[in-house]
């Protein structure tokens, strides 16, 4: 991959900043070793035509490979992966194995957690979303439960860090306003541990910067 740009967001309101989903590929490029300039589009842009012929649905993020776009995050972390063994193993079943758990991250996992994060930052004054809470609580709870089975005796989802867990971890990282994950002592373990690779702290650390500079500059 060559002449790689990731773009995502100028500037996102507080407790989206950490959880914008180009994180997962500026840490996918980290792990991967791979070099890559950001590029922005602000918020109320994104449904503009030069954007939507990058991301038909005006979101984040895109890569542009050789100026060749690609959107999904699932996706272009996928393709990353393909590129270096660091995140996907060159043996055809380790490969399958990853692939599954992408997958298991992107539409077992996170979908509940995003109905929850949905309820509690976009709909929680709403007379319908104090009545759906609690269920939706249990269906993050059963997931979380299910996942904290497969990780006790694990430091990750397989038997070394991949492209996988970048996903599960993120995913996880959604909810971190409330004390679900910590209600699973493995979980937070494996937080914790896929958190401290020093790829994430680079890539975290890059996109809080940006949207610093981005109030710097509009204040």
């Amino acid at each position: 991959m060559n002449n790689i740009a990731v773009w995502g967001f100028r500037s996102v309101p507080q407790f989206a900043q950490g959880l914008v989903r180009d994180l997962r590929v500026r840490w996918a490029l980290q792990e991967a070793g791979l070099s890559y300039e950001v590029r922005q589009v602000r918020l109320e842009d994104r449904t503009a035509a030069d954007h939507r012929r990058r991301q038909p649905f005006g979101m984040v993020p895109v890569v542009e490979v050789d100026g060749r776009p690609s959107f999904e995050s699932g996706a272009i972390v996928h393709q990353i992966a393909l590129q270096s063994e660091a995140l996907m193993p060159a043996d055809p079943q380790a490969r399958a194995d990853v692939v599954t758990w992408l997958f298991a991250a992107l539409n077992t996992v996170e979908p509940p957690v995003q109905a929850l994060l949905d309820i509690d930052f976009q709909h929680s004054a709403e007379p319908w979303a104090q009545l759906r809470r609690p269920a939706a609580v249990d269906l993050v709870n059963a997931r979380l439960s299910v996942l904290a089975s497969w990780l006790d005796g694990r430091d990750y989802l397989l038997d070394r860090f991949s492209a996988a867990d970048i996903l599960m971890t993120t995913v996880l990282r959604l909810i971190r306003h409330t004390e679900l994950v910590a209600g699973f002592a493995v979980l937070v373990a494996y937080v914790e541990r896929c958190e401290a690779r020093p790829a994430f702290q680079k890539a975290l650390a890059e996109q809080l910067a940006d949207y610093n500079e981005a109030a710097a500059l509009a204040a």
